[in-house]
């Protein structure tokens, strides 16, 4: 009997000790949770803001640093040169990855449907970008540059639709 009671003993120590170790575990994955939940953000920036001051300057410099001009004074490559040409592209291509971020915040997201679908579309181009950059290698770069276009037109098109017009009302 006093064998029987040692292993109970030992048995309810056991549950005793687990079940403390886990009850203390369990309000620090709860309160990590709240505290995302109840995370605050800085967007005093609005979403035009963040495409004006952000996006916009980092994509240009991307797509004015890829591809080729033919024209009347003859052929240029636009791709960087010196490693720290390609370091440059690099890093506006790391801006790009992080305003798909900005523009998935809460407070920015216009909803949680294709706007979220067009800014991991945001990132994964710019993530292209980067890569192609870090290797130096042209054609990657230059077909990162034509998925942030399609990206940024598809979004346009979706949310934004006078924005692709301008050029039309341009020429009138």
């Amino acid at each position: 009997m006093h064998i029987l009671a040692s292993k109970l003993s030992k048995t309810a120590l056991t549950l005793l000790v687990g079940g403390a170790l886990a009850a203390c575990s369990a309000p620090e994955e709860t309160e990590s949770a709240a505290t995302n939940d109840a995370a605050t953000y800085n967007t005093s920036l609005d979403v035009k803001q963040v495409m004006a001051l952000v996006l916009e300057p980092a994509s240009d410099i991307l797509w004015d640093s890829g591809g080729w001009i033919l024209d009347a004074s003859g052929y240029e490559e636009l791709y960087p040169t010196t490693d720290e040409g390609w370091d440059y592209v690099r890093a506006q291509a790391a801006i790009i990855v992080e305003s798909g971020n900005m523009l998935a915040l809460p407070g920015r997201a216009e909803d949680n449907d294709a706007w979220m679908i067009y800014a991991e579309g945001l990132s994964e181009a710019g993530v292209l970008a980067m890569e192609a950059a870090a290797s130096h290698n042209e054609e990657d770069f230059f077909q990162a540059g034509a998925q942030l276009y399609s990206v940024c037109t598809a979004c346009h098109q979706a949310y934004n639709p006078d924005i692709n017009n301008r050029f039309d009302d341009a020429e009138d």
